[in-house]
């Protein structure tokens, strides 16, 4: 009796403890979102595979070798799947509006030239009547029989690779394009001054003797000779130009990309995953066939290709990081890199500015620029190594008008609510510069090219100083854009008029999209096509539509312009008490899901600091990985934190990963 007393105990307990917790909200079978597995094949869409080396025995993964039974069994699991593998002509003739591609279209490539191609791969080809292509590294190719092919720094038998006359004889298969993996290019390089070696095709080269970085033109220059040499092999070898460029280790560059237009390329194939379009060839992604998957393994990944994968992000400072101390800026670095790499996430939002006083204003920079100091040289290395080291994506956070440049370049300024004479800048705001002035446009646009220039990422969030009030900006170059728009120049009268309110809102808020829009242009320009774009938005104008005027945000737009919205979903910054911050959170959720497809395309962004007076410190952990359940109960895919403090455990490792790492949480 004893011990049944004590198991009804328990019992009574266990049952009281899960009563007491918040039940996951119930979604009916026929509202629950679709998955990318039960997606349709979008039109004139194609999955390109990125295959290396293929061996009958010991697949070795310096060279991404995969088996040849593997092959063989892949190759026929997407056939007997309804796959069908389209060629070069097939692709450029679907841009050009002619037959459209099929359902299930793949691109068959095979990268470095390698002579297994010739023995294993072109007599499946043949038998299924696939076509595919080969893009050769030129120097691999012409290397003579009795040397051995450097393999960017490694020694490989000459036998490896394919010579001049067995790429002839494939190309005479008519069923294989040959691309161009560039001609000696396939090796990483000296990028940075504390010793990155980036894709030497895709960065610009770094020179520890005289501390500079390569010139725009140096870099494309250098790129034009290779491009040419390698059009020129393939031209010779196969008799036709080539028309596909293929990027070592996917690494892409915009300048680049305009060397290959004017030699005639039409098509770059990356290492991004996901389908590609037709309609942007210059960025045509492709999935990596690396470490010898077995059937099963590729099956799922091909057949998972249109899911897309749930962003969980940690948004950091790297004031954090900098240190005077070199020696000590290393091993914040490395603190960085093994609590990211711990932490299983899979993108960070990166500070690529330095704002030491917590004020908004930069007066500094963490990568060489042409208009502010250089706080340290930081960025690039930082990116790299997290990169590379703990597996992330890299988006650059950077502001759009709170730069402390010039101090005759005019800021934003307020009219008060008295008059419309006395525009002043507003203490409360950030103090940031007027983009109206062409002069300001022009300067904050070499920031980010600068930005580009030196430094690897894949992707920008704007910050969220991108903003305007009802009142802003009352400078006179705002004011000759607002009239040359048609509205009133009295300001006053203008917000009196509710139409012309209206009017200059929306005004505002597209010309902050279209100046946000010119800075991520100008960046791939230089990086490349394939950059994303992410910007923050407040609460207020998702909650309260009408309050657009007091921000010049609107969601709409914001869906429409970006890759991602990333809403800051900080609900003590917003005044809500804790008590009542679950509600509002899910208040918040309910109302981007009134956005058509919203939901793919917005990240929320939870405090993990209490900036507000009086309570400034830490949230706690526990308060934050709740707030992450709610969001998840709610059916937010995608979501992150802001800051992440490296040195104090805040939040709290082992409380915040099973919450938000993919790896970890059974809530996907």
């Amino acid at each position: 009796m004893i011990l049944l007393g004590r198991i009804f105990l328990l019992l009574t307990l266990l049952l009281g403890a899960a009563c007491a917790q918040q039940s996951v909200p119930f979604t009916a079978p026929q509202d629950r979102p679709e998955t990318g597995r039960e997606a349709a094949w979008p039109k004139n869409h194609v999955l390109a595979l990125a295959y290396h080396d293929v061996q009958d025995v010991d697949p070795d993964n310096t060279f991404l070798s995969v088996r040849t039974l593997n092959l063989l069994d892949q190759l026929a699991w997407l056939r007997e799947n309804g796959y069908q593998a389209v060629s070069i002509d097939q692709i450029l003739e679907a841009r050009q509006g002619g037959a459209v591609l099929p359902e299930k279209a793949i691109l068959l490539s095979f990268d470095d030239g390698f002579s297994s191609f010739r023995e294993r791969v072109l007599p499946v080809l043949k038998a299924y009547q696939w076509p595919a292509v080969l893009a050769p590294v030129g120097a691999w190719m012409d290397t003579p029989a009795d040397q051995k092919v450097d393999f960017g720094g490694l020694p490989v038998p000459r036998e490896r690779f394919a010579t001049r006359a067995q790429i002839r004889e494939i190309a005479d298969s008519g069923l294989v394009e040959i691309g161009a993996h560039t001609d000696n290019l396939h090796f990483g390089t000296l990028a940075n001054a504390q010793g990155n070696k980036l894709p030497a095709a895709a960065n610009r080269l770094y020179d520890p003797v005289t501390g500079k970085y390569e010139t725009s033109d140096a870099y494309k220059a250098r790129l034009n000779t290779d491009i040419q040499r390698i059009s020129q092999k393939i031209r010779e070898v196969t008799g036709r130009s080539p028309r596909v460029w293929v990027w070592p280790y996917g690494a892409a560059n915009g300048m680049a990309l305009e060397v290959m237009d004017k030699n005639g390329y039409q098509m770059a194939l990356t290492l991004e995953g996901g389908l590609a379009t037709v309609e942007n060839l210059r960025d045509t992604g492709r999935y990596l066939i690396g470490e010898d998957p077995s059937t099963q393994s590729f099956a799922a990944a091909i057949s998972g290709m249109q899911d897309m994968p749930a962003m969980r992000v940690a948004h950091v400072d790297l004031d954090y990081v900098y240190d005077s101390d070199p020696v000590q800026m290393e091993v914040n670095l490395g603190l960085l890199i093994q609590r990211i790499a711990d932490l299983r996430i899979n993108t960070v939002f990166l500070q690529a500015y330095a704002d030491p006083e917590g004020d908004g204003t930069v007066k500094e920079l963490y990568f060489p620029n042409r208009h502010l100091p250089m706080r340290a040289d930081l960025f690039n290395r930082a990116s790299w190594q997290l990169r590379t080291r703990a597996g992330v994506e890299i988006y650059a956070w950077m502001p759009v008008m709170s730069f402390d440049l010039d101090p005759a370049l005019p800021r934003v300024t307020a009219i008060a609510a008295a008059g419309a004479h006395d525009a002043t800048v507003d203490p409360v705001q950030y103090q940031r510069l007027s983009p109206f002035d062409p002069i300001v446009r022009k300067q904050i646009g070499e920031i980010y090219e600068d930005l580009a220039g030196h430094a690897s990422f894949s992707g920008l969030l704007f910050h969220d100083d991108a903003l305007l009030s009802d009142f802003e900006d009352a400078g006179n170059a705002a004011r000759q854009a607002y009239a040359d728009a048609g509205l009133s120049l009295d300001l006053t009268a203008l917000r009196a008029d509710p139409e012309q309110m209206a009017a200059w809102t929306r005004f505002k808020s597209q010309y902050l999209i279209d100046f946000t829009l010119e800075l991520a242009d100008k960046v791939k320009a230089i990086r490349g096509p394939q950059v994303k774009t992410a910007r923050n938005i407040f609460a207020m104008p998702i909650l309260e539509p009408e309050s657009e005027a007091w921000f010049a945000q609107n969601m709409h737009d914001f869906l429409n312009n970006y890759d991602w919205t990333a809403i800051m979903a900080m609900p003590l910054m917003e005044g809500v008490s804790k008590a009542d911050s679950d509600a509002w959170l899910s208040r918040l959720v309910r109302q981007v899901k009134q956005y058509p497809d919203a939901m793919d395309k917005t990240l929320f962004e939870l405090q993990a600091r209490d900036w507000r007076v009086g309570q400034e410190g830490p949230i706690d952990s526990e308060l934050l990985v709740r707030w992450m359940h709610r969001l998840q109960w709610e059916g937010v895919r995608h979501f992150g934190y802001y800051p992440d403090d490296f040195h104090t455990d805040n939040p709290r490792l082992e409380l915040v990963r099973p919450a938000l790492s993919n790896a970890w949480s059974t809530q996907r």
